[in-house]
């Protein structure tokens, strides 16, 4: 069971259009799993198109609609997705690896494996990182806020357990130290405004050398 969801104002700057198109993509994908922010996002939809209608009318040119309709015309370009390994992953995450191609796993730690997605964009790095069953990652902080959203398995930390589909927004200066379960990895999305900060007594001296980029 989905315990974690956005708040009102992430989900209503999503159903705006407002919203950062990085953390866009992890909204979209909790929708995917949450029936019930899937309807809350409608509930939102419904409420902007009324807004629209009670707008005044804005001039456009005479052959605008003729655009519009030659754009439908034309034949639509599709690729096959990516194989993930997971069947049910969002759809806005295989259309990024249809794009892309199959992740490109980098080893960070024996626990910790990270593939960044490209999504054409400078102010969010967004990524898949992977713990392995019963794994943990290091103790850190976070520089900037921290979009997280579990797409397979579990993970806990001083705070709780999550579980697919949870989503999980980290404000700078919330240390935590995320650790899978022991019966499967735990494959996550994330998408950071800034470098995470280790703050373990050895692992800090990594911090230099941790790079963020944003794509």
């Amino acid at each position: 069971m989905i315990k974690h969801h956005p708040d009102d104002n992430l989900l209503v700057e999503f159903s705006a259009g407002t919203l950062a198109f990085a953390q866009s993509i992890a909204v979209s994908s909790h929708l995917h799993f949450c029936h019930h922010c899937r309807r809350r996002a409608e509930r939102l939809n419904s409420i902007g198109a009324n807004l629209m209608n009670d707008c005044d009318a804005v001039a456009v040119s005479d052959d605008l609609l003729d655009q519009v309709f030659s754009k439908l015309d034309q034949p639509i370009k599709t690729e096959a997705a990516a194989p993930t390994g997971h069947s049910k992953m969002p759809k806005v995450i295989d259309k990024l690896l249809a794009q892309q191609g199959q992740p490109r796993w980098q080893f960070l730690t024996p626990s910790l494996d990270m593939a960044r997605l490209q999504t054409g964009q400078k102010e969010f790095e967004v990524a898949l990182h992977r713990i392995k069953a019963g794994g943990s990652v290091a103790e850190h902080d976070h520089r900037g806020t921290e979009i997280t959203l579990v797409l397979d398995g579990s993970f806990s930390d001083e705070t709780g357990i999550y579980h697919e589909g949870d989503f999980l927004l980290r404000e700078a200066g919330q240390v935590h130290r995320p650790l899978a379960s022991r019966d499967a990895p735990c494959i996550c999305l994330s998408v950071v405004a800034a470098p995470v900060r280790m703050t373990g007594k050895f692992t800090r001296l990594l911090n230099p050398f941790l790079s963020f980029r944003p794509q």
